[in-house]
């Protein structure tokens, strides 16, 4: 079975076909909210027939999550005009993942959010972090249980150097690179500097302090970086054990094959 499993983000989606836990394919597209179901399946149908050469047909299966809701209407369009013929489990409230969330509020959290719990309780042992690297930058702790217990959400890095850009009167917007040194030499590296090695700390104070109240050993913990702009950061991170990119899409397979 091919699967195609969408993750729709808040700036970018994360397109993917999967097959037994490979990702054969990949693309990262923008998230447009004015653009329609029939333009969404022109788009896939192109991308698909680029990678495997019959198009949708390929497809026997679709699982998607998304933060849009207006994406997300026009998905469920989509999916019911041009992928009637085959199953597609949206994730949603109701929808089987297997992972007990122990929040005030289950329905608040993002369904990305769920899917990635999933994703790092079924392939990683015991307790796990997962920091995903998007347009906000959010920690999400899994119990040596497999248990959704909380976690954090931060700005992030993108926006984080937009707002500078946009507010500080001789600041503008830069490449996001390491630059050569922590103590920069240039308006440019510095702005580098406190993107990069700044939210590298963040991560790695926020992670400190979720193990500690875990109250289980660093060592026993996965902390896992997933998300579009993780490749900035995850290199500087000391806490980081696992980058996993495609931990999102691995998660929707899994939830396919529980409502399937």
């Amino acid at each position: 079975m091919t699967l195609l499993c969408a993750d729709i983000g808040n700036s970018h989606t994360t397109l993917g076909l999967l097959a037994d836990g490979v990702v054969l394919d990949h693309w990262r597209v923008s998230t447009l909210e004015t653009r329609t179901a029939d333009e969404w399946f022109v788009l896939i149908q192109g991308l698909i027939e680029q990678s495997v050469g019959s198009g949708a047909a390929a497809v026997s299966g679709v699982a998607v999550c998304a933060t849009v809701p207006a994406v997300l209407h026009e998905w469920r369009d989509m999916l019911a005009r041009h992928f009637a013929a085959i199953e597609s489990v949206v994730v949603e409230p109701g929808v089987r993942t297997g992972v007990p969330v122990l929040m005030d509020n289950p329905r608040e959290v993002g369904a990305d959010r769920v899917i990635n719990a999933l994703a790092a309780a079924t392939l990683y042992d015991g307790p796990a972090i997962v920091v995903d690297f998007g347009t906000a930058t959010t920690f999400d702790v899994v119990s040596p249980r497999g248990e959704y217990v909380g976690g954090a959400i931060a700005p992030g890095i993108d926006i984080s150097l937009e707002a500078l850009g946009r507010r500080g009167a001789q600041l503008r917007k830069v490449e996001l690179l390491r630059p050569r040194t922590v103590i920069a030499k240039n308006t440019v590296e510095a702005l580098q500097s406190g993107m990069v090695f700044g939210f590298a700390s963040q991560v790695d104070g926020i992670v400190e302090r979720m193990i500690a109240e875990l109250g289980v050993p660093v060592d026993d913990v996965h902390v896992i970086a997933t998300g579009g702009l993780a490749p900035v950061v995850v290199d500087e991170c000391r806490s980081i054990t696992e980058h996993q990119p495609w931990l999102t899409l691995r998660g929707l397979e899994l939830v396919f094959a529980r409502n399937t």
